[in-house]
């Protein structure tokens, strides 16, 4: 069984590779997923500028108060949530940067809601 250092490590690996094909411009954002034991949070950044657009995540005031945290569901209002943000910021077209995580369980949710409420990837 890997240990934790070297599946962190590995992670690391494809989050490198990936962005080295994606960039984020003032056109189309990145959309970056970052996801812990606990929570997952999700950020449209400029990477031109360096700055964060928009942002959500289950400890954000909206979604916070619903005890939602590192599940299935609570990536789903984050991935709603995200996609509200960035259609009030008029940002319609998003590059996805899943971090190196697979696209699978909870990136995926995130993905798939904020794809459903307006995002285009």
């Amino acid at each position: 069984m890997a240990s934790r250092k070297s599946k962190e490590l590995a992670r690391l690996r494809r989050k490198k590779r990936i962005r080295k094909r994606i960039k984020g411009t003032n056109d189309s954002p990145r959309l970056c997923v970052f996801r812990s034991a606990k929570h997952i949070y999700a950020q449209v950044i400029d990477d031109t500028k360096g700055e964060t657009l928009a942002s959500a995540s289950t400890v954000s005031r909206e979604i916070r108060d619903e005890k939602l945290s590192g599940n299935i569901e609570a990536a789903k209002k984050v991935g709603a949530l995200i996609a509200k943000n960035s259609l009030d910021r008029n940002i319609k077209r998003v590059v996805f940067d899943r971090n190196g995580y697979k696209y699978h369980g909870r990136v995926k949710a995130l993905a798939l809601m904020a794809r459903e409420k307006g995002l285009i990837f």
